[in-house]
C-alpha cells in the first residue's frame, strides 16, 4: 500500500541522479550525467514503460529545473494525467505546470483530462485539476472550463471552493467577459467564515471589480456593509492561534479587505460614508510596534486617501505617516515618504506639520531615503517657508556625502531660482551654494546668475565685493570662480571704489592689483578648464580699461599665453595683446559693460518657449572651445572655417562635398535647387559675424550666451570676448579707422568697402576669387521690381596649362541669405585660358539694405587624376546688393 501512495519508496533512482549531479565538480561533468540521464528517459519513452514513467517524470523536472531541455517528455505528462490513480495523477500535474506553459499547442490536449478531474468524485483529484488550470490556464481553456470552476465555488469542501475562487481570478484576468458568470458566486464567498475561502473571495471580488463596471457597482450596493461588518469582526476577534501573526489576527485577511474597500469607496461618496468608522477604528486601534501592524495601517493610510474626502480621517492618516518615519525601519520609512508625497496634493497642510521629520530624513545615511526625502522637501516648500528650509538644506550641503551633492545642489538651486522673495536673498544663497559645492553647479544655473545680477545694479557693488570673499575661500569651485571672475571683469572698478555699500556688509579694501590677481590665479590654476581660463583673459582686457595703472601687468600676462597649447587661449593672447598694443583708440568703447541681460528671455529660453537666434546652443558652446573639441551639430561652421584649425582635406571623389558637410545638395550635377541652410545650433551667430563693417544691426530679441567663447553682439563694433559690447552710441561714434581696425584685427572676416560707382554698369562685374591656377568673375543683375533678389552669373577660367576635369563649384552663405545654384555649363574647364565655364547663382538677401552679401566658396577638380581642393572667402561683392 505504500508504494502506491508514494512511488519512490521501492527505488532511488531519483535520489542517486540528483547525487550524481551534486556531485560533479565542473558544468562538463554535470552535462555528462544529464544527458545519461536523459537518454535512458528517451529510452524508457520509447518502451511506453509505464511503471517508472512517474519516476522518470519527477526526474525530468528536476533537470528541467537546472535549466535543461526537457520537451520530449511532455506528453509523459499528459500519459501519466489520464492515469486513474492519485499519485500518477500528481506528478503528471505538477510536470503540466513546469514543463509547459499556456503557450504551447499541446496543452489543448489535457483539456479534456481536466474537465473529467473536475467533475471527479475524488476531491483531491478535482484540487489537483484546479491548481493546474489555476496556473497554467489559457484564453480557450477558461472559456471551455468556466462552468465546471464556477460550479465548484460552491462545493461542500471549504479547500475546493478556496481553490476555485483562485481559478476563478486566472480565468476573468485571460477573459474578462465571463466576468458576469462569476458575480453571485463571488459575492457569496464574502460571508464564508473559514478564513482562506474568505480571503480568496475578497480578492476574486476586487479582480471583478477591476474587469467590469458592473460588478463594481454590484458589490457597491450589495456588499459594503457586509465587508465593513467583516473587517470589525476580524479586527475585534480574540486570539485564534492558527490565524494569528505577530499578536494581531490575520493581517493578510486586513491587508485584503481594507484593499477591497479602497477600491469599493474610490469616486462613491456613500460607500465611504459607510467604512470611515471601521477604517478610523483600525487606523487608531492596531498595534504599530510590529511589522504586521504597520503593513495593515499602511493599509488603512492608502485606503483613507483613495476613498472620498473625509478631512478628519486624512489628518489621521498622514499622522500615522508621520510616526512611520520616526520608525527605525528603512522600509518603513521609505514606504511613508512615498505616501506623503501622493498625500501632500490632498491636503499640503497636514503634511507641513511634518516638515522637521522630513527634513531629517534628507540627512538619512540610507541614500534612497535621502533622496525620496529631497524630492518630498521640494515638493512642500513655498514662499512662506522657502527661507528656514533653504537654509537647512544648505547647512546639510556643507556635511553631505559627495555622492549626494549633485542632486541636493541642482534641488537647492531649483528651489532657490523658483521661491526667491527678493534678489539679494537669492543671490546670496546662490553664492553660498557655488562656495560649498560649486563643482556640481550646472552651466545654466551661472548664466541665469549672471543674468540675475546684471538686472540688479543697485547690488552689482555688493555682489561683487561677496565674489571676491568667497573666491578668497573657495578658489577651488569652478563655477564659483568663472561667476567671480565674470563679475570682476565687469565692475571691478566698483569693487576697488567700495562703489553701492550695503548696511549688511563688511567694509573691505581691495586694490586694482588685487583685482587683477583673481584673473591672474585663475589662469595659472592647474584645475582651471578651458572656459574659465578664457573669461579669465576677457576680464583681463576689460580691466586694463579700467585700471589703467595695471595695463603693463596685463599686457605681460597675456603675453605669456601666447604659447599656449591649446588655440583658444593663444588666439585670444594674440588678439586681446593687438588690442592693447595696436587698437587703443577703441579699446574703451570695446570692452565697455555689457547691456542689461533680459531675463524673461533667458527664462523662455531656457523653458524652451524662444528660440535661440543669437547664442550658441546651451552646453555645446561651454564645453567645444576652439581648437579642442569641434561641434557636431554645427557643421556649417567647419565649412566656413571659423572655428576649425585643420586644413581641409582634399576630397577622394568630386562629389558633394558641400552634402557630406551639411546634409542639403547644393551640387550643380543634380541639378536641383538647393537652399544653403545654416546648422539650427547656433551657425546664424557664426555667419553674422561675416556682416562686419555693415551699418548697426537690429538689436535681437534673444539674450546673448555670456558663456560662449565666440559670441556676436547687437553693434558694428564686434565684441572679441563675448562678454561685453559697446552700447549702441560708441559703436556709431566710433571713427572709420577704429572699425577698419578691427576688421584688420579680424584679418578680413568683414566685407571690404564697397567699389566706387562708375557710369557703366549699375552692379560693376569683380573678381571673387584669383589664385595661381584659377579666376572666379561675378557679373551682376537684379530682378525687376524684387531689389532682394540678385542673379550672379560667375565665370570660371583656368590659368594654369592642365585641363581641369570633374569641376565642381559649391558656396555656403549666411542664414539671411538663400542660394540658389543652377548647373554648371561644363564640368571641364579648358587649360591656359582657351575657354570659360559659367554657373548662374541666385541669392535672396532677407537683411537687404542692412547687411552686405558674404560668400564662403569651395573649388573641386582633378588635374591628371589627382584631386584638388580650392577654398576661399568673398566679401568684395558691391554694398547695395
Amino acid at each position: 500500500m505504500d508504494s502506491i501512495i508514494n512511488p519512490f519508496s521501492s527505488g532511488t533512482r531519483l535520489r542517486d541522479m540528483i547525487r550524481a549531479i551534486r556531485a560533479c565538480k565542473t558544468a562538463a561533468e554535470e552535462r555528462a550525467v544529464v544527458r545519461k540521464e536523459c537518454a535512458a528517459i528517451r529510452a524508457a519513452i520509447n518502451e511506453n514503460d509505464q511503471e517508472y514513467r512517474h519516476r522518470n517524470l519527477a526526474k525530468l523536472m528536476f533537470i528541467h529545473m537546472l535549466g535543461y531541455p526537457t520537451h520530449f517528455g511532455q506528453m509523459e505528462c499528459l500519459k501519466l494525467i489520464a492515469s486513474a490513480g492519485f499519485p500518477e495523477k500528481r506528478i503528471g500535474y505538477l510536470g503540466l505546470m513546469l514543463l509547459l506553459d499556456e503557450r504551447q499547442e499541446v496543452l489543448m490536449l489535457v483539456t479534456n483530462s481536466l474537465k473529467q478531474d473536475l467533475n471527479h468524485t475524488n476531491q483531491y483529484i478535482v484540487g489537483l485539476a484546479l491548481c493546474a488550470l489555476g496556473n497554467i490556464c489559457s484564453a480557450e481553456m477558461a472559456r471551455d472550463l468556466a462552468p465546471e470552476v464556477e460550479r465548484l465555488l460552491q462545493f461542500r469542501d471549504p479547500n475546493i471552493r478556496k481553490k476555485a475562487a483562485l481559478c476563478s481570478i486566472r480565468i476573468i484576468r485571460k477573459v474578462p467577459d465571463l466576468a458576469e458568470n462569476f458575480i453571485n458566486p463571488a459575492a457569496a464567498l464574502l460571508k464564508e467564515k473559514h478564513h482562506g475561502v474568505l480571503i480568496t473571495g475578497v480578492q476574486l471580488c476586487t479582480d471583478l471589480c477591476k474587469v467590469s463596471s458592473e460588478a463594481l457597482e454590484y458589490f457597491r450596493k450589495k456588499c459594503t456593509e457586509v465587508l465593513v461588518k467583516t473587517l470589525k469582526d476580524v479586527a475585534n476577534s480574540p486570539y485564534a492561534p492558527e490565524y494569528d501573526v505577530g499578536g494581531i489576527t490575520d493581517p493578510f485577511l486586513h491587508i485584503r479587505l481594507l484593499r477591497f474597500l479602497r477600491v469599493l469607496g474610490q469616486g462613491d461618496a456613500d460607500a465611504s460614508d459607510s467604512m470611515n468608522d471601521i477604517l478610523a477604528q483600525v487606523a487608531t486601534k492596531t498595534e504599530s510596534n510590529k511589522n504586521a501592524g504597520n503593513a495593515i495601517l499602511y493599509e488603512c493610510v492608502e485606503t483613507i486617501m483613495s476613498i472620498e474626502d473625509n478631512g478628519g480621517l486624512r489628518v489621521l492618516a498622514i499622522n500615522i505617516l508621520g510616526r512611520f518615519l520616526s520608525n527605525r525601519d528603512n522600509n518603513i520609512r521609505y514606504v511613508a515618504l512615498n505616501m506623503l508625497m501622493k498625500a501632500i496634493s490632498v491636503d499640503a497642510q497636514a503634511v507641513q506639520r511634518h516638515r522637521a521629520t522630513i527634513l531629517e530624513c534628507v540627512k538619512d545615511s540610507d541614500a534612497s531615503i535621502r533622496k525620496r526625502a529631497l524630492e518630498l522637501v521640494y515638493l512642500l516648500i513655498n514662499e512662506s517657508n522657502v527661507k528656514p528650509l533653504t537654509k537647512e538644506l544648505i547647512d546639510y550641503l556643507e556635511v553631505s556625502d559627495q555622492d549626494f551633492k549633485g542632486d541636493l545642489t541642482a534641488k537647492i538651486c531649483s528651489i532657490v531660482e523658483k521661491f526667491s522673495p527678493e534678489k539679494i536673498w537669492y543671490i546670496d544663497q546662490m553664492l553660498k551654494v557655488l562656495s560649498e559645492a560649486g563643482n556640481f553647479v550646472k552651466d545654466e544655473v551661472c548664466h541665469a546668475l549672471i543674468v540675475v545680477i546684471s538686472n540688479a545694479p543697485e547690488l552689482h557693488g555688493y555682489t561683487v565685493r561677496a565674489l571676491y570673499r568667497a573666491f578668497q575661500a573657495s578658489s577651488e569651485q569652478e563655477s564659483l570662480v568663472r561667476v567671480a571672475v565674470w563679475c570682476i571683469g565687469e565692475y571691478g572698478d566698483m569693487l576697488v571704489k567700495n562703489v553701492g555699500m550695503l548696511d549688511v556688509e563688511d567694509p573691505i579694501t581691495v586694490t586694482e592689483s588685487d583685482a587683477v590677481d583673481v584673473a591672474e590665479i585663475t589662469i595659472k590654476r592647474h584645475t582651471s578648464d578651458l572656459t574659465t581660463k578664457a573669461m579669465a583673459l576677457i576680464a583681463l582686457l576689460k580691466l586694463s580699461s579700467r585700471f589703467p595703472s595695471c595695463s603693463e601687468r596685463i599686457r605681460d600676462i597675456l603675453v605669456q599665453q601666447k604659447g599656449s597649447l591649446v588655440l583658444e587661449l593663444q588666439q585670444r593672447s594674440i588678439e586681446f595683446n593687438s588690442i592693447l598694443e595696436k587698437h587703443r583708440n577703441i579699446r574703451s568703447a570695446l570692452v565697455e559693460r555689457m547691456p542689461v541681460l533680459d531675463e524673461a528671455t533667458f527664462s523662455g529660453r531656457r523653458a524652451g518657449s524662444v528660440p535661440t537666434t543669437v547664442s550658441p546652443s546651451t552646453g555645446a558652446s561651454l564645453k567645444v572651445p576652439n581648437g579642442v573639441v569641434k561641434p557636431t551639430a554645427a557643421p556649417l561652421v567647419d565649412l566656413l572655417d571659423l572655428t576649425s584649425d585643420d586644413a581641409p582635406a582634399p576630397s577622394s571623389s568630386s562629389g558633394d562635398f558641400l552634402h557630406d558637410i551639411l546634409g542639403v545638395d547644393l551640387s550643380p550635377a543634380s541639378g536641383h535647387s538647393g537652399t544653403s541652410q545654416a546648422a539650427k545650433n547656433g551657425t546664424d551667430v557664426l555667419m553674422d559675424i561675416l556682416s562686419l563693417g555693415t551699418p548697426p544691426a537690429q538689436s535681437s530679441s534673444s539674450t546673448p550666451d555670456i558663456f560662449s567663447p565666440s559670441q556676436n553682439q547687437k553693434t558694428a563694433v564686434v565684441s572679441l570676448d563675448g562678454l561685453s559690447t559697446p552700447s549702441p552710441v560708441s559703436a556709431r561714434a566710433a571713427s572709420p579707422q577704429a572699425t577698419s581696425s578691427i576688421i584688420d584685427l579680424l584679418d578680413g572676416l568683414g566685407p571690404s568697402p564697397p567699389a566706387p560707382e562708375n557710369n557703366g554698369p549699375a552692379y560693376p562685374s569683380v573678381i571673387a576669387f584669383e589664385s595661381s591656377s584659377l579666376r572666379i568673375t561675378f557679373d551682376f543683375s537684379k530682378s525687376p521690381g524684387n531689389p532682394q533678389i540678385t542673379v550672379i552669373k560667375a565665370t570660371f577660367t583656368n590659368l594654369s596649362s592642365n585641363v581641369y576635369v570633374d569641376f565642381v563649384f559649391q558656396a555656403a552663405v549666411p542664414k539671411f541669405l538663400q542660394l540658389h545654384l543652377d548647373p554648371a555649363s561644363s564640368n571641364t574647364l579648358p587649360a591656359s585660358g582657351s575657354g570659360t565655364v559659367t554657373q548662374t547663382l541666385r541669392v535672396t538677401n532677407s537683411q537687404h539694405g542692412k547687411k552686405s552679401l558674404v560668400m564662403r566658396i569651395r573649388i573641386a577638380y582633378k588635374i591628371n587624376g589627382k584631386d584638388v581642393l580650392e577654398e576661399g572667402q568673398i566679401n568684395n561683392f558691391p554694398r547695395d546688393l
